[in-house]
């Protein structure tokens, strides 16, 4: 749009949010008109549209931050933050509103709750008082800038509080909860939500008011520790104080085990809080991270422990208890912000959906998100969306439980023979097919693989390692993983090992952290592809300062470099299979070993004859022989 209509349209936002802030106590109003509701229509699984995007909302350049809650009325009320001049966090950005009255599939026109004037009002965090029927919003002040970077360190940001009692058609003024809420030590990020709220419907502190922060500390020269707490009210949220809080300290080197943000709450059947949120940057393996509350919130049972093996970017999620299960809502890819999926939990939230039992809302470039109870069969999610980025626009899709994939019995699986191991699961249609020593495991190249379920033992950090393997293919292009360990993408530390037949060459690599250093890789390649069809021994050796790779017994290396090969990312082993499942191996793979020392030359040798040792330093042992049970 013209910038000059977009100034015109601001201009008369401003002048109407000025006259309305200086009478004490009184309420922006709404737009008049309101959507056309639909007539009633039958059912559908799945449905989603647009719901704010900068050239349909005149005024904004963009919009994120999407939150989203449905009222005692049954009216949705779709918060999301109006970005004035682009998508920087920390410029001239509104909280605007949207409102549907028909469970979500028509909606209002867009209406300013709180205008910033050329500051940061955002992070919004609403919660429902179904005793009243008054909706709370939770939210972030910063001083704005101008030039699309992010508040300076220390930021000072600030909570606030608005009210409406007409189901978000009117909004009182802001109110500051600074004295409440935001003790002197929390001096230099604060951050409410951004997700929904909750309301507790059962045990001792039935009726409290809940949402969360996360917040740090500042001691005059760098940030020092963070905090990620509950916020509760008893009395309709007239009054607000800190509840649980976990807090992680951040040593002067700026490596830490942990940063749990963004925290996403749902109250569970047995009436525990579930808390789960971003984690951001920490030395723990996982990009997800969780605790419960069993007292209202008043406390944690535990600190935040991260999740290895939840497969997602760093980001922003949603929650939602639905039925018999509970809903996560976040991106897929473990490096990218694409794939919104939504992902189940049948025990409260102890253990998460694999990616590949997940069900895939978009494969688009996907970000932030909130879920809400839509209307008596619908769940509905609100999420950043786009297909060149994800700030392209915010959407609103709806969905029933038969949407969902089915709750899956276990997968097949093969052996792990390492000490301690449990079976590793076959996923796709993986068969057995005669191999170099006995069976091995045929891939197809769609969706085949072998996943391990996590264990303490896979991480290799920064110790010598050797992982060995056969493999057969005749392939001539593509990517062919053939074993995966660690992140995926260039800042997370892994080890994989691939064949390149359109480079003609089989490559190895690591990625490593170490302390706050950025992430360093070392690679080794053959000169062949070995795509010949005929059985190869591969083998990837770390050790002595050198990283080597074995085709046949032949010999290539090159310099390691120091660091862990396990840190700062979601933490997978996939053998045929990229951990972010966008490249598939067709061929076989046989006699799959990684042990946690660097084997001499002449045991790699003795790996090539079949004489694969089971030891107190063996990792992973999968004969790949055979195939237990059945999709």
């Amino acid at each position: 749009m013209p910038s000059s209509l977009r100034v015109r349209l601001r201009s008369l936002r401003t002048a109407t949010a000025a006259l309305t802030v200086a009478t004490v106590g009184a309420l922006l109003p709404a737009p008049a008109a309101q959507a056309v509701r639909a007539a009633p229509e039958s059912v559908a699984p799945f449905e989603q549209q647009v719901l704010f995007k900068a050239d349909r909302d005149p005024g904004y350049a963009c919009f994120r931050i999407p939150a989203v809650v449905r009222t005692v009325k049954g009216t949705l009320l779709a918060f999301a933050e109006g970005r004035v001049n682009d998508c920087g966090d920390a410029g001239d950005i509104d909280l605007v509103l949207k409102r549907s009255h028909d469970g979500g599939r028509t909606w209002g026109p867009l209406q300013v709750v709180n205008e910033g004037d050329g500051d940061t009002h955002g992070n919004p965090a609403p919660v429902v008082d179904r005793e009243t029927g008054r909706v709370l919003l939770a939210e972030t002040y910063n001083t704005g800038r101008t030039d699309s970077k992010n508040c300076d360190i220390p930021c000072d940001r600030t909570p606030h509080l608005q009210y409406s009692d007409d189901d978000g058609a009117n909004w009182s003024a802001p109110r500051d909860l600074s004295k409440e809420i935001l003790p002197p030590e929390w001096n230099s990020w604060y951050a409410t939500g951004p997700v929904h709220g909750l309301q507790l419907t059962r045990g001792r502190h039935k009726g409290r008011l809940v949402f969360t922060a996360n917040t740090e500390t500042w001691n005059g020269s760098r940030v020092t520790a963070n905090h990620a707490a509950l916020i509760v009210s008893d009395d309709g949220g007239d009054h607000w104080k800190i509840g649980a809080t976990d807090s992680y300290p951040i040593p002067a080197d700026g490596t830490f085990r942990q940063k749990p943000s963004e925290m996403t709450i749902t109250e569970r059947p047995d009436g525990a809080v579930y808390v789960s949120g971003r984690e951001q940057d920490g030395t723990d393996l996982g990009h997800r991270t969780h605790t419960v509350s069993r007292d209202g919130g008043n406390t944690y049972t535990a600190p935040f422990r991260a999740i290895p093996d939840l497969y997602t970017p760093q980001v922003q999620g949603s929650t939602l208890q639905f039925g018999k299960r509970m809903l996560l809502a976040c991106p897929a890819d473990p490096d990218r912000r694409r794939t919104m999926q939504i992902r189940s939990s049948y025990d409260g939230g102890r253990t998460w959906d694999s990616v590949d039992r997940g069900t895939t809302v978009t494969t688009d470039w996907s970000g932030y998100s909130d879920l809400v109870r839509a209307d008596r069969t619908h769940v509905g999610l609100m999420y950043e969306g786009g297909a060149v980025d994800a700030r392209d626009e915010i959407r609103f899709a709806r969905f029933t439980e038969d949407w969902l994939k089915p709750r899956r019995g276990p997968d097949p699986t093969t052996s792990d023979r390492a000490p301690g191991a449990r079976p590793a699961a076959v996923l796709g249609g993986a068969r057995v097919t005669p191999g170099r020593f006995g069976g091995a495991l045929a891939f197809d190249g769609t969706d085949d693989a072998v996943r391990l379920p996590f264990s303490r033992r896979l991480p290799l950090g920064a110790r010598d390692f050797t992982a060995s393997l056969w493999f057969r293919y005749d392939e001539t292009t593509g990517e062919q993983p053939l074993l995966w360990m660690g992140g995926i993408g260039t800042n997370q530390p892994q080890v994989w090992l691939r064949g390149e037949p359109a480079s003609n060459r089989v490559t190895g690599l690591i990625t490593t952290r170490e302390g706050a250093a950025p992430p360093r890789s070392a690679s080794v390649r053959t000169t062949g592809a070995y795509n010949d069809g005929a059985w190869h021994h591969l083998a990837l050796r770390r050790g002595d300062g050198r990283l080597t790779l074995f085709v046949d017994g032949t010999q290539v290396s090159a310099a390691d470099v120091p660091g862990t090969v396990s840190r700062n990312s979601p933490f997978g082993v996939h053998v045929g299979q990229r951990l972010d499942s966008r490249a598939h191996f067709t061929g076989a793979i046989d006699e799959v070993s990684v042990y946690e020392r660097a084997l001499s030359d002449a045991e790699v040798g003795g790996l090539r004859t079949g004489d694969v040792p089971v030891t107190r330093d063996t990792v992973v042992r999968l004969p790949m022989d055979r195939v237990r049970g059945s999709n």
